[in-house]
Order: structure tokens, then sequence, then C-alpha cells
């Protein structure tokens, strides 16, 4: 916001001027936000929540939306298409492995579609989800769900937080 005071006549006029920022690299910004896949289905929204708040450029959203984003005034509304290798990349094949099932927990029955948790050797967690049962194999695969598939973003920036 600018003031600007003169003088007019015999009165002192004062007016503020808000000046609209761009949204850009390094900025913390509030955003809503729908995101769906390409048959129209909504897989992630904050419609019914707080919205997001998140630092551009600390690599924490998917690139393709945080470029939606840049630019932006507050305000604003844009719809983001965005390809699978801006978003969540592309599927791999080598992300699918066969596993043992004695290297599993003996409390643990796989199913298809169960979610688990491992550990690389510097202790990063990587979810995985069980594609395939046998008799002595599973097979796990530690894509993302939404890689290989091609995203729309529904956003509208909220607030400038800094």
């Amino acid at each position: 916001m600018l003031k600007i005071t003169y003088l007019k006549g015999h009165k002192f006029i004062i007016k503020y001027i808000f000046i609209l920022s761009k949204v850009k690299s390094g900025d913390t910004v509030k955003v809503h936000y729908t995101g769906k896949l390409e048959d129209g289905s909504v897989f992630d929204s904050s419609a019914d929540r707080d919205p997001l708040e998140v630092t551009l450029g600390e690599g924490k959203l998917i690139p393709g939306f945080e470029n939606a984003v840049v630019g932006l005034e507050v305000g604003d509304k844009t719809t983001a298409s965005i390809e699978s290798a801006d978003a969540y990349g592309d599927r791999r094949d080598d992300l699918e492995v066969t596993i043992e099932r004695e290297q599993l927990p003996e409390d643990i029955e796989p199913q298809v579609g169960m979610q688990l948790q491992l550990n690389q050797p510097n202790g990063q967690p990587v979810p995985v989800q069980v594609t395939k049962v046998e008799d002595e194999n599973i097979i796990i695969d530690a894509n993302h769900p939404l890689a290989g598939k091609d995203l729309t973003f529904d956003i509208e920036l909220i607030e400038i937080v800094n």
C-alpha cells in the first residue's frame, strides 16, 4: 500500500493506492486448489480445509503446480494442465520389485492394494503398494500413485504471506 498526501486548495488530501504484487519464487503463499485426473475425477482438494501454505522454490510442490502459481496476484484463479513429467514423473518399471514373503514381518498378511513402508539404507522411508501376491513372493510398486498421469489443477491465490 502506498500513501500519497497532497494539498488541494486549503485541504490535505490523503489517498491510498494498493499495489498488487505478483508471486515470485521464494514467496510464501496460501492457495486453494482442486486436483483432477484426465477423466475429471477429483483426487485432492483444499476446498473443505484451510488453504495450502507453502514457500515456493523449496521443492515441496510438483514443478507444474509451482510454475502455475508464479506470477499470480491475490484473488487470481487459474487452471493448470500439467503433464506427468512436470507432476509426479513417468511410471518406472524398475520401481516394481519382487520380494520374498518371508522378508515381511510375520504378523503381516499381504493383500493387493496394501500400503507398506520400506526404509532405504539411509533410513529414508519409501511408501510402496502391494500389486501382486504369490505363494512365495509379493510384487511391490514404489511409483507414486499419480506417476504417469497428466493432472489438472484449479488454483486460487488466497494470500501472499511475506
